[in-house]
């Protein structure tokens, strides 16, 4: 049976985060539909039930008749009927005053709302920084060990291998490492046998290849972090906004669209945001997944050169030495194996 990994345990909360952003979302909207459709047609009847206003009403516009005066001088023009209203008093909220573009929207936002969008903001700018100082990381330490893994493949042994760490051929600090465990593990157990060295320095190369893993994986946490939250903070935001407007509907008494429709796009505008943040996040974090499965791959292709390398040597080292030497290395390893 395969072992689930850390990496796809966090890409599976992610896509299960991401559908149930998309369930509230398709629920919100559709709440809102219905919300604008009762408005539209709650404010036609009401237009169309009004009275005819009275014939001197909407003559307001005609002059008014001249009366002359007894002394031969002309009065003042009647006053407009009591009822009449001029186009200069027609109601504010009525001419749509609001400035729809995303920076005014913001600026006429609720306080909680702007909160949010600015911790939105502050999200989406972690991201790139991650992205880029992570990239460049990334590039460099496959090209180094992509490198060291050709230069390993040359080498005729581990001392060979360790001249070029010495010399800076292989740049690469996970692979030096690599090289230099082997070497100094072989070095300070020259007398024991070679299956007790082997194992040790595999020992050794697996604790540098899951150091240098979890290295690589700084930080990218934090992506799966934000593409996981930032979609729902965003919908708080847009909640909390939808909630305002309701408010300011029922304090001004009116259902005109002017009135309603700045506070739900300020609302909106919470949620788009959550989105640009949650996105990206989400996109760079499954990339970065991929680009540190494919160093560790290398990782693993440098620790089994150095392992070769390694068991080279140890047989050299064997051949060399002298028959009662190996007859004792023989017996011990025999006696382990029966053991």
């Amino acid at each position: 049976m395969r072992r689930i990994t850390s990496s796809e345990t966090r890409t599976g909360r992610t896509i299960i985060g991401m559908r149930l952003f998309s369930l509230v979302s398709a629920t919100l909207l559709a709440g809102l539909l219905a919300i604008a459709g009762a408005l539209a047609q709650g404010a036609a009847p009401s237009d169309a039930n009004q009275p005819a206003a009275p014939m001197e009403q909407r003559t307001t516009d005609a002059p008014a008749p001249v009366v002359i005066a007894p002394g031969g001088t002309q009065a003042s023009q009647a006053d407009p009927a009591p009822g009449t209203v001029s186009g200069a008093s027609r109601p504010a909220s009525l001419q749509m005053p609001h400035d729809l573009s995303p920076w005014g929207m913001f600026i006429a936002a609720d306080l909680v709302v702007k909160a949010v969008m600015l911790g939105l903001a502050f999200a989406s700018l972690v991201t790139w920084t991650v992205w880029l100082a992570k990239g460049i990381e990334l590039l460099g330490a496959k090209q180094g060990a992509r490198k060291a893994v050709e230069l390993l493949s040359r080498a005729g042994g581990l001392v060979q291998a360790r001249e070029q760490v010495n010399a800076g051929s292989i740049k690469s600090k996970p692979v030096s490492a690599l090289v230099a465990a082997a070497y100094d593990e072989a070095q300070r157990s020259e007398k024991l046998p070679a299956d007790d060295i082997k194992e040790r320095v595999a020992i050794s190369i697996s604790r540098i290849e899951a150091r240098a893993g979890r290295q690589m994986t700084r930080g990218t946490g934090l992506l799966a972090t934000i593409g996981s939250t930032a979609p729902f903070v965003g919908l708080f935001g847009t909640v909390w906004g939808i909630m305002n407007s309701f408010i300011g509907i029922s304090q001004a008494q009116t259902t005109n669209l002017a009135v309603v429709a700045p506070g739900i796009a300020e609302a909106l505008l919470a949620t788009a945001i959550g989105l640009v943040a949650a996105i990206p996040a989400v996109v760079i974090y499954n990339v970065f997944a991929r680009a540190i499965a494919g160093y560790r791959g290398l990782l693993s292709d440098a620790s089994a050169e150095v392992m070769r390398h390694l068991s080279r040597d140890l047989d050299r080292r064997m051949a060399a030495a002298s028959p009662v030497v190996a007859l004792q290395s023989a017996a011990a390893i025999r006696a382990r194996k029966a053991e």
